[in-house]
């Protein structure tokens, strides 16, 4: 198979869909990989880097783009649709419910397009999006944290108190990967935390691994209400695969909120669980709506892309391995694949975005 490795280029994403050791892995088996020039100098990889694991150096977008089978990070963005074409196959994040204009843009394409968010195991496990959503909780405390200081719009609290003050409250909505790593990170700082989710079975197993470290609470509107007028920091952690996940904060909360709070929606890139929150940038990560700091970054990990990218392909690398063997037809033969499948030749496939987009089916 024929690889192209395009470099990202949504505002300051420095990760990369294949390292230099997942290429080599790659040509290892009788692949051939083309690598646009400087797209791992972000993860610190360098060209020379690929070129030794034996990848080809090409020095635009579109060389790379013109193979085959394509691996990404991030969705295509507009200025890259039209290096969209029917005998490609694509391999990155899609987020497709929350991105209607990508959605018809691939279909009339009429290639296939694989989403590492849809990847699914037995179970409901989600794989290739678990090591992100793991980096992006624990960056949501951090950022956080961050914005919660009085010089960058925040309360002025520190979310680990002192002898003698309160520490921060941080209210999380959800608790899959990103909202158990945001709570890991919050207690490690001394904050009080609370959890809500709307699985009892969950709730009890956030309990045998916290314990009493953290309140948890069963998800309604009345508990998320309280929870979030006394909260410092509030985190989106919430996730329905393939859709747009419910709006649960609503903007008559946000306007009751504490004048300096903070929201961190790390659901953004599928919609997000907050009404008044909209998409911000590494550029421009924060903005104030109704006294209440929001960020809303989609591309979170791309802050700490050395870690990020690694992880990522030490999860998506034996996917990519199948389906550079085996094209369409290991998406055919491997059940996780086949649920990843969000477009094939001008059908949408996935039947969660098939819900949120009636009208293309």
């Amino acid at each position: 198979m024929e690889i192209g490795l395009p470099k990202e280029i949504k505002d300051q994403e420095f990760r990369v869909g294949l390292t230099p050791n997942s290429v080599q892995v790659l040509c290892s088996r009788g692949h051939h990989v083309w690598v646009e020039t400087g797209a791992g100098l972000g993860s610190s990889f360098t060209d020379a880097d690929y070129e030794q694991a034996g990848a080809k150096l090409v020095a635009t977008a579109a060389e790379a783009w013109s193979r085959p089978m394509v691996v990404k990070v991030k969705e295509p963005l507009t200025r890259e649709y039209d290096y969209l074409h029917k005998d490609q196959l694509l391999f990155t994040y899609l987020h497709l419910a929350a991105a209607r204009s990508l959605t018809e843009a691939l279909m009339a394409a009429g290639g296939v397009a694989v989403a590492y968010e849809s990847v699914e195991l037995p179970g409901g496990r989600l794989p290739l999006l678990a090591p992100m959503s793991a980096i992006a909780g624990r960056l949501s405390v951090q950022m956080g944290a961050r914005y919660l200081e009085k010089q960058q719009g925040g309360r002025g609290v520190l979310l680990s108190g002192v002898p003698g003050v309160s520490p921060g409250r941080v209210v999380i909505l959800g608790g899959g990967v990103v909202g158990t790593e945001a709570a890991k990170m919050a207690i490690g700082l001394g904050a009080q935390v609370q959890i809500i989710d709307i699985n009892v079975d969950r709730l009890t197993e956030l309990e045998n691994l916290f314990g009493s470290r953290v309140e948890l609470l069963y998800s309604t509107p009345a508990t998320i209400e309280a929870a979030v007028l006394n909260a410092d920091l509030v985190v989106g952690a919430v996730l329905v695969p393939g859709k747009q996940p419910p709006k649960l904060v609503t903007r008559a909360m946000v306007e009751r909120m504490r004048t300096g709070a903070v929201i961190v929606d790390v659901a953004v890139d599928q919609g997000g669980c907050i009404e008044t929150l909209r998409p911000t940038s590494h550029s421009e990560p924060t903005y104030t709506e109704a006294g209440v700091v929001h960020v809303g970054i989609p591309n979170m990990p791309g802050a700490v892309p050395w870690t990020a990218t690694q992880a990522l392909n030490n999860s998506t690398l034996p996917y990519t391995l199948q389906l550079a063997q085996g094209g369409e037809g290991a998406i055919a033969q491997n059940p996780a694949l086949n649920k990843g499948l969000n477009v094939k030749h001008g059908q949408l496939i996935h039947p969660a975005v098939r819900e949120e987009f009636p009208d293309l089916v």
